[in-house]
């Protein structure tokens, strides 16, 4: 087949159809030569020498190939790993800039640039050609009519995410027709939009959907696969393997159906992105893309000894941030799905990654700077994983303006307090006010804390209350993987159980906990399936269960239909009700008169509490006064925004305590409408006045609401 090669432009990176032929460019700055690589139905391979440089980057323009054409690459260059250069042209090369791929990596000795039986390792050359386990890249037409959808832009605090799997969310949806469970297709189903909106989730916040290794040679051996998805091959690139209509370029197109579905439902898309590392891991790992392109460019090597890789991710590499091509490869991924995907926001996997300028965290590191000043991505919701693995990478709290973050505080402190452990009362105050102490001296808001406790990395939240251990035999490592120290607690016996008690307990703390993280100040998050009881075994890293480990049991929804009610009544009232999301901090001043304040601390007997009691570990108990009357934010149109007020008594202690309402609320009547002892909310609770006494049971909590105002002779009203 005789292709003509014109020189072609360095700009933009990747292919690019023009409606008469393609654009390839592709950056390397060491490379010697780099051959663009054309496939035919058959297979058969054409390559064409890119002779043009600029500044780097290898170009050239072929007309008359178009969209459903399958390509690659070969880079040329020193093969030299001691001095960080792996280049092999025997290896099919991914194209970084991607916006399709055909199918996965497979698996086999052709994808490594290094013979298994040399005895160099790693340092021998391998000429074995790898074009039959490395899927192509595929041209796409970018077209796609958006009849007028645009990104959401739900405010912050009004948001509560869903963190869901794609495939896991709806393989075994019994609603959806088969062949299409598990994709993109499947999530933009009625029937899957249908519960999203009636959770009341805002947002789904989906795990890694762009191109990556699913069959690494770990797991391949035990039959298992990278479910997850955290180990990203082309950051363009949705991942074909969630495609129902194939994997010819299709799936972009699909995906875009799916995020135009979820819009029309008012549901945003928050992307969990893996740009600190990528599936090639360390100096043993396959060539597939970067590797083989430039790898001294796009990875971070050991300064004195190259042929190794710094690893602040714990997944063998870490890319190198400080490349301003690495940045743009990044940057320009990001622009792409919100720009031509409309997603609405972006995760970063391990962020503390992205900003180690040389060694330490930065919070003012080039990645933050770029994203603060870029007109696209200042928009959208910015979410950290505040931590990696390398030493001083725990950043809670200290990321920058823009960005919220996982609160991992929050989560220890929610999970510390229900399970009885000994911990400080003013901890859990700053958790459920927003967590003013991580995140309001530089600036920002509650809702830079994303609020959860339990997320895909851990147990579930019936695991949670179900399992003291991890059990993860089923992922064939002794049991070596995942976190040792959860948090949790079995209420009395580990896994499954026939003791009434003991199931009746365990719904009871899963019901404290949604309470809790709903009525929180802050951004909540909840994990797929929390809401109807899904467990995983006590797997607590299910990174590699593509099974019914890990996919959500539909049949859940009737077995635990009281949770599932609990949890849509529980967002329901959260956002309902504005005194649970205040856009701004709770001042503790006075608004009425004397002595009245937004917020109110209590003992059980309705005094308030004292420096002793927040410090003491063994203080268990709480009362918390939220008024209604006290939101000093106005709403998005100036108006003053009224909310009923409520009182909150939280017992975690192992007894019955007596809740008395305090002495400047008692002129006011209080129904209780939540009472996690009961399945469900109260319709008609009991109500309470003056000096009565509230019952709040053993490890549970009661939710009253203030049913009307009775004032004194002045006319007003206070609390003393």
């Amino acid at each position: 087949m005789y292709l003509s090669l014109w020189p072609g432009n360095p700009y933009p990176l990747g292919a690019k159809w023009d409606g008469k032929g393609t654009n390839f460019a592709l950056f390397s700055e060491h490379a010697t030569s780099v051959e663009l690589c054309l496939f035919d139905k058959l297979g058969q391979e054409t390559r064409l020498c890119l002779g043009e440089v600029s500044n780097f980057v290898w170009h050239g323009y072929v007309p008359s190939i178009g969209p459903g054409q399958r390509y690659g690459f070969r880079v040329h260059g020193p093969f030299a790993p001691e001095n960080g250069y792996r280049f092999n042209p025997n290896k099919l090369l991914i194209d970084p800039y991607a916006k399709a791929i055909e199918g996965d990596i497979k698996f086999g000795e052709g994808i490594f640039g290094y013979r298994w039986d040399n005895p160099q390792g790693d340092l021998g050359f391998s000429d074995l050609n790898s074009a039959e386990l490395v899927p192509k890249c595929i041209i796409v037409d970018e077209y796609f009519d958006w009849e007028g959808d645009r990104l959401l832009h739900t405010p912050a605090h009004q948001t509560v995410i869903y963190e869901m799997h794609v495939r896991g969310f709806t393989i075994s949806h019994p609603e959806i027709p088969p062949q299409l469970r598990g994709t993109y297709a499947a999530l933009a189903h009625p029937a899957a939009i249908s519960h999203l909106q009636s959770l009341g989730v805002t947002a789904v916040e989906l795990m890694p959907i762009h191109h990556f290794f699913a069959y690494p040679g770990s797991l391949v051996n035990k039959g298992l696969k990278n479910y997850w998805g955290y180990d990203s091959i082309a950051y363009l690139a949705p991942y074909s393997g969630y495609s129902a209509s194939g994997s010819q370029g299709e799936q972009v197109e699909e995906f875009k159906r799916m995020v135009k579905a979820l819009h029309k439902a008012g549901i945003e898309i928050i992307l969990d992105v893996v740009y600190n590392h990528t599936g090639e891991g360390n100096q043993l790992g396959p060539t597939i893309c970067l590797r083989g392109i430039d790898n001294t460019s796009y990875y971070r090597l050991i300064e004195k000894d190259s042929r190794y890789y710094m690893d602040f991710t714990g997944c063998g590499n870490s890319l190198n941030v400080r490349n301003p091509q690495v940045l743009k490869l990044i940057m320009d991924s990001l622009r792409y799905w919100v720009q031509e995907c409309h997603v609405d926001g972006f995760r970063f996997d391990l962020a503390s990654a992205l900003a180690r300028e040389l060694y330490a965290v930065d919070r003012l590191a080039s990645f933050f700077d770029i994203i603060h000043q870029d007109p696209t991505l200042a928009s959208v919701k910015l979410i950290a994983e505040p931590w990696d693995v390398g030493e001083g990478g725990y950043q809670v709290g200290e990321f920058p303006l823009l960005w919220s973050e996982w609160n991992g505080k929050y989560r220890d402190t929610v999970r510390d307090f229900w399970r009885g452990e000994d911990s400080h009362l003013a901890e859990f105050a700053y958790r459920f006010t927003g967590s003013s102490d991580l995140y309001m001296a530089n600036g920002r808001s509650p809702n830079s804390s994303i609020n959860f406790i339990t997320a895909h990395d851990g147990f579930t939240l019936n695991d949670l209350v179900s399992y003291n251990q991890k059990h993860n035999e089923a992922n064939e490592e002794d049991c070596r993987d995942g976190d040792n120290y959860n948090r949790s607690w079995n209420c009395g016996e580990e896994g499954k159980t026939s003791d009434t008690s003991i199931l009746k307990l365990r719904k009871q703390q899963q019901r404290n906990f949604l309470v809790t993280l709903l009525l929180s100040q802050g951004v909540p998050m909840l994990l797929m399936g929390d809401e109807m009881g899904r467990t995983q075994g006590g797997n607590n890293n299910a990174y590699c269960q593509d099974n019914e480990v890990s996919w959500l049991n539909w049949e859940l929804q009737e077995e635990n239909e009281a949770l599932l009610d609990f949890t849509c009544q529980l967002i329901d009232f959260r956002r309902k009700h504005p005194v649970f999301h205040r856009r701004k901090w709770f001042q503790g001043r006075a608004i009425h008169g004397y002595g009245v304040h937004d917020i109110g601390w209590f003992n059980p007997d309705g005094k308030k509490m004292t420096k002793e009691q927040w410090n003491a570990g063994y203080t268990k108990a709480i009362g918390i006064f939220l008024n209604g009357e006290g939101i000093a934010t106005p709403g998005i149109q100036g108006q003053k925004i009224i909310d009923d007020s409520f009182l909150l008594f939280f017992n975690a202690h192992f007894d019955t305590l007596y809740f008395s309402i305090p002495q400047g609320l008692q002129q006011w009547e209080w129904l209780m409408i939540i009472n996690t002892i009961k399945p469900r909310f109260l319709h008609r609770g009991k109500c309470y006045k003056k000096n009565q006494v509230i019952t709040v049971k053993a490890r549970s909590l009661i939710v009253l609401q203030r049913l009307g105002l009775i004032g004194n002779e002045n006319g007003s009203w206070f609390i003393i």
